[in-house]
């Protein structure tokens, strides 16, 4: 691909490990690592691993998994952010050496560049030693360094000069240039994508099972993690007044474990929501959809691992899926639902590709009234559902990863 170096590097706390993804981060480095490989770029996404799998892995002949910081992870099993000041630590003094002598000086050699990806805060300061040891090695016009800010965390704890000498600052939305703006940044806006394979939704099977299992209607589900920038009290309110015109409407969640989705239950019981606790052994398609066809609580908590392609079906079967985050630098479940054939809810932040009432749905307040009187407008006219489904969809296809590197390899300075 013009414009791409041959070779990338990508530099992240989160990855595609179970001990490492958390949120959109993990997606998206695992998604973009792979990506980069497709189109032939050799690539090397180093990462807060798993302690208990290997160093260094190879899905892809083109691609390399270098799982970092294992050796203090082994005394935080509590997931990639447990430690996560020790490990930034150790990221910054043991990756810049690994990437300059393993990556960078090879290209050299053969007369290549390097690409360098970092994401978020714990990475930035091994972009300014990474700088410091191309610099001294006589190595650095081989590096492209960029650093890509997903989120505002860790702000207030950056050397943001130093950053800024070091690497060409990125994010992945208006919304979080104008953070960046803020605070004196300037930066490029690079799009987060979604992988090709989820673009025209789920299996027909599959979507047909868990739509005839989920009579219940009408059906909303809300994805994320327990925290307030999620908007969870927002969606409780809005659907316990639906719920008070159709004693049907049944909500499905999967949180995380935040302690925050002890008050958000407690909220739902309050207003008379009765909540079920969901956990499903199996991974197979069929016992995860006898179970849900089972539940009968009006808000299902599932307590257990979705597989991608059960949760994509659940996505588009339901009548909504609210991804009103009242904070939300990029908004990818939005777009994912959409690539699904769903019908998206999100707030206005970050979301830059949501149209209101066009290919989705937008909430501009935290207000429980506002988002209930959208889902009443959905249930009462099918036809308008559907017109801003099929927007969706042709939407999604307008963020896929090769999409989004044509715009990365014309934006490298």
């Amino acid at each position: 691909m013009n414009g791409l170096p041959p070779n990338a590097v990508l530099l992240a706390f989160e990855g595609p490990d179970r001990y490492s993804m958390v949120g959109g981060l993990g997606t998206r480095v695992t998604e973009l690592s792979a990506a980069l490989a497709a189109v032939g770029v050799r690539t090397t996404l180093v990462f807060v691993g798993d302690p208990q799998l290997p160093a260094v892995e190879r899905p892809d002949a083109n691609l390399e998994y270098r799982r970092w910081c294992q050796w203090i992870s082994a005394y935080h099993l509590g997931g990639v952010y447990d430690g996560e000041w020790g490990k930034s630590d150790d990221f910054k003094v043991s990756v810049p050496p690994f990437v300059a002598d393993s990556i960078v000086e090879p290209a050299a050699q053969r007369g290549e560049d390097v690409l360098v990806i970092a994401e978020d805060w714990q990475t930035a300061p091994a972009v300014i030693e990474l700088d410091r040891v191309l610099t001294e090695r006589g190595t650095r016009d081989r590096a492209v360094l960029m650093w890509n800010a997903n989120n505002t965390y860790g702000f207030d704890s950056m050397d943001w000069p130093a950053l800024v000498r070091a690497a060409r600052v990125t994010t992945v939305s208006r919304y979080m240039k104008f953070e960046l703006r803020a605070r004196g940044i300037e930066s490029l806006v690079i799009p987060n994508g979604i992988p090709e394979r989820i673009v025209g939704g789920p299996p027909e099977e599959l979507v047909r099972a868990l739509d005839s299992a989920l009579a219940r209607r009408p059906l909303f589900v809300k994805v994320g993690r327990y925290d307030e920038d999620k908007r969870w009290m927002q969606a409780v309110d809005a659907f316990a007044r639906v719920r008070a015109e159709h004693p049907q409407a049944t909500l499905i969640v999967r949180g995380g474990r935040e302690p925050y989705g002890d008050a958000i239950f407690a909220r739902a019981r309050e207003l008379g929501l009765h909540v079920e606790d969901v956990s499903i052994a199996s991974r197979e398609p069929e016992a995860f959809v006898e179970r849900l066809a089972a539940a009968e609580g009006a808000i299902v908590n599932l307590r257990t691992f979705v597989p991608e392609e059960l949760l994509y079906a659940l996505y588009h079967v339901a009548d909504a899926v609210l991804a009103n985050s009242g904070k939300e630098p990029f908004g990818l479940v939005g777009l994912e639902v959409m690539a699904a054939s769903g019908l998206a809810v999100t707030g206005s932040t970050g979301e830059d590709y949501a149209q209101p009432f066009e290919n989705a749905i937008v909430c501009d307040t935290g207000d429980g009234r506002e988002l209930a009187a959208y889902l009443n407008v959905l249930i009462a006219d099918p036809s308008l559902a559907h017109s801003i489904r099929a927007a969706g969809a042709a939407t999604a296809e307008r963020y896929t990863w090769p999409i989004v590197l044509e715009i990365l390899a014309r934006k490298i300075l």
